[in-house]
């Protein structure tokens, strides 16, 4: 097993209750260490979520498709050091942060 995927945390969406999905992942994604990843499996294309994150966390929000549909979607999400090297407090904001649509 590789470094990676001993730092990384699968979440299966499903499991969470509708309600309180985005509020889970903001709160785990924003807690990850620079050696850490969140890897998502849901039913859909997460798009919303990915404008949301990035809306909120620019540049800083790493997001890699790792298998793309038709029945399950599996994403890899990072969050990137700020500029200076550190790892920047939880929900700061940059006003050079955009979101990327890609």
């Amino acid at each position: 097993m590789s470094d990676h995927e001993r730092n990384e945390r699968v979440i299966r969406v499903a499991d969470i209750a509708p309600q309180y999905r985005h509020t889970v992942i903001f709160q785990l994604f924003e807690h990850l260490e620079p050696d850490q990843s969140l890897q998502l499996v849901v039913d859909h294309d997460p798009k919303p979520l990915r404008l949301q994150l990035q809306g909120r966390h620019g540049e800083r929000c790493g997001w890699e498709y790792l298998e793309e549909g038709p029945d399950v979607w599996r994403v890899r999400l990072r969050l990137s050091k700020c500029r200076t090297g550190r790892t920047c407090a939880n929900g700061h904001r940059y006003a050079d942060a955009r979101p990327q649509l890609a």
